[in-house]
């Protein structure tokens, strides 16, 4: 019997990393769609951003309350899972608490803490399903989150608050099985929080204490091994891309905007002709912005993949709060959708107008508010510039207000009708 629990759990384990690698490798191809960018540079800046913004959740803790329970959600899910590792060891080998004789008193001090932990993060997880469901705070009921992302918040919560309920079950059952001295049940003394729940267990007998606590066991782990999968499908995928992203994330102050050389250089050649080469170059020609995920860049598109969902950049857009169609969470799902449908082969479509239109484009004041607010350091408005390149510069797509503009700077070299020599006439008006 025992053999066969090891081959089922082999099987198991071997299943959710197959179905894993899978899965990460085609989000690997999917962010690499991207156009090629260089972010090597300041290395210990960007390790800095890594532990202040990933680790340390800085931009989290703006609101106190809030970033303490999502701290308690977060570090349950990094710590607690360090008990993975002996209950994948435990079901490879066949044993029960292999560590517990090594560990000695320490042992029942860790398995303490890991069930202080598990209540922290029930309690967190109900906690906020409250707030999405109760409370319903107005960035988790917009419509950007109808149908499947609103759903998918909830389905996370609850299974963290399964997986930490069996974490605990499995514990008092044990802990009963110890002080009757049953076999393979290490005597580790009482659990600091399942001790005290005990005394409910004491009337089952030993064969239905054992079914309580395998039971457990088993859909610990095997939930465990199902939530790693879910993940990759999943906004909760930044549990794991928040890293890379926060290392990757943009040094330069956000009021920076890139500029392109190929643009520079039209420009110089626009006013001063002489220096325009007169024989062809054989260069090709650049484009101008992006059209479609293939036009972004790499990092704009693990950006993609790494947004929490949160809805903490709509709730500070200025236009996404005067009812403009602009939300720049919409705008990171969307560029992620499109980067999954262009990876499975989708060619007749593109980001452009497919999935994001003018008007939403057109909404956006450049103010970074949504830059600022996000606590994993996505960057929606990059995207946003490079569409709005491609359509003024590739299309010729502008509204009139911005033509007008266009026009008078390079006429007058600044926004205004009124030519340099004119400027100061108000002076003496």
């Amino acid at each position: 019997m025992q053999i066969v629990s090891q081959l089922l759990f082999l099987a198991a384990l071997a299943a959710a990393v197959y179905f894993f690698s899978r899965r990460a490798a085609g989000i690997r191809r999917s962010i690499m769609l991207g156009r090629d960018t260089d972010l090597s540079d300041q290395p210990a800046r960007r390790w800095n951003n890594l532990l202040l913004l990933a680790f340390g959740q800085k931009k989290m803790f703006r609101n106190p309350l809030v970033a303490v329970l999502h701290f308690f959600v977060y570090a349950g899910f990094v710590i607690i899972n360090l008990e993975i590792l002996e209950i994948m060891i435990d079901g490879m080998a066949g044993t029960h608490r292999i560590f517990a004789p090594f560990l000695g008193s320490l042992y029942n001090v860790l398995i303490g803490c890991f069930e202080i932990l598990a209540v922290l993060v029930a309690v967190s997880c109900a906690i906020f399903l409250v707030r999405r469901n109760i409370l319903k705070l107005k960035r988790f009921i917009s419509r950007d989150l109808d149908g499947w992302p609103r759903s998918d918040a909830n389905y996370i919560l609850i299974t963290e608050i399964l997986l930490m309920v069996l974490f605990l079950t499995m514990n008092t059952a044990d802990g009963v099985l110890q002080t009757r001295g049953a076999a393979h049940y290490p005597v580790t003394g009482s659990f600091w929080v399942t001790g005290a729940f005990q005394p409910l267990l004491e009337g089952l007998s030993d064969s239905t204490l054992a079914g309580i606590e395998r039971g457990a066991w088993w859909l610990h782990i095997l939930g465990i091994l199902g939530f790693l999968n879910y993940l990759t499908w999943s906004k909760h995928l930044h549990i794991i891309l928040a890293f890379p992203n926060a290392y990757f994330a943009r040094l330069e102050s956000n009021g920076k905007m890139e500029n392109m050389p190929a643009i520079q250089q039209e420009v110089l050649y626009a006013m001063q002709p002489e220096l325009a080469p007169t024989e062809p170059t054989g260069t090709e020609v650049p484009k101008f912005g992006a059209k479609d995920v293939a036009d972004l860049t790499w990092k704009n598109l693990l950006d993609a993949y790494a947004c929490t969902e949160c809805g903490r950049c709509s709730a500070a857009c200025p236009a996404t709060q005067t009812g403009k169609a602009l939300s720049p969470r919409l705008i990171m799902m969307k560029t992620r959708d499109r980067s999954e449908a262009l990876s499975r082969g989708e060619q007749d479509k593109t980001l452009l107008r497919d999935y994001i239109t003018e008007e939403e484009l057109r909404a956006c004041t450049s103010c970074n508010a949504c830059v600022m607010e996000c606590p994993v350091s996505i960057n929606p408005l990059d995207i946003i510039l490079q569409m709005r390149r491609h359509l003024v510069m590739e299309e010729s797509s502008a509204p009139q207000e911005w033509t007008l503009m266009f026009s008078n700077i390079e006429n007058n070299m600044a926004p205004w009708k009124s030519s340099p020599d004119e400027r100061d006439a108000w002076i003496h008006a």
